[in-house]
């Protein structure tokens, strides 16, 4: 049996062609004529970004921090972790983790762990959100863009946040994950992966 996402098992879409119909400095919009794989022709319209970070800064006493903040395409304040876009002059994401941290929080950390990639909404975009969580942190001075000004900084005990992530408050993916995915790493609970 093949697994799920080996070469074998992935279907035979084919771009024929691939055209930018709109051009943000955050995103593009794109329009690819494609064969799906029942062999029809179409069109698949679909948003390409660059990525984002997610970061879950945990202190010395386990606290971590989470933010509030008004997300104008939900139209509301939400509870999520500091996150933001991978820059062209970020190396690595977690370049982009270390620079996201700094500017929304002030805070610096000399500990980093990769723990995951969150793939949103598939059929729209190709987004991947790099998941990390960040240790040995010392405040500094925060530098937050325009949109960022009413951001308000939390630290709550772990289980304060998995209880915002169990009761729906945080509906950011990567914030969700980032969380539960910490907790099954620190509960010691062993999870198989083939």
């Amino acid at each position: 049996m093949t697994a799920p996402g080996t070469p074998e098992s992935q279907a035979d879409w084919q771009r024929l062609d691939s055209v930018v119909v709109l051009a943000t400095p955050w995103f593009d919009v794109r329009q690819d004529a494609v064969i799906r794989p029942d062999g029809a022709a179409d069109v698949y319209h679909h948003v390409a970004t660059p990525g984002s970070v997610t970061i879950l800064p945990v202190a010395a006493d386990g606290r971590v921090l989470l933010t509030r903040q008004w997300i104008y395409t939900h139209g509301g304040v939400q509870w999520r972790l500091p996150a933001g876009t991978i820059e062209p002059a970020d190396e690595r994401p977690v370049a982009a983790a270390r620079r996201e941290l700094a500017e929304e929080t002030g805070l610096r950390a000399t500990g980093w762990t990769a723990i995951g990639k969150v793939n949103g909404a598939d059929s729209l975009t190709n987004h991947v959100d790099h998941v990390f969580v960040a240790y040995e942190l010392t405040q500094g001075q925060a530098a937050r863009e325009g949109g960022e000004a009413d951001m308000e900084l939390c630290w709550l005990s772990f289980q304060e946040a998995l209880e915002l992530v169990w009761s729906g408050q945080i509906r950011h993916a990567g914030s969700a994950y980032a969380l539960l995915a910490f907790g099954i790493r620190e509960s010691g609970i062993r999870v198989e992966v083939s």
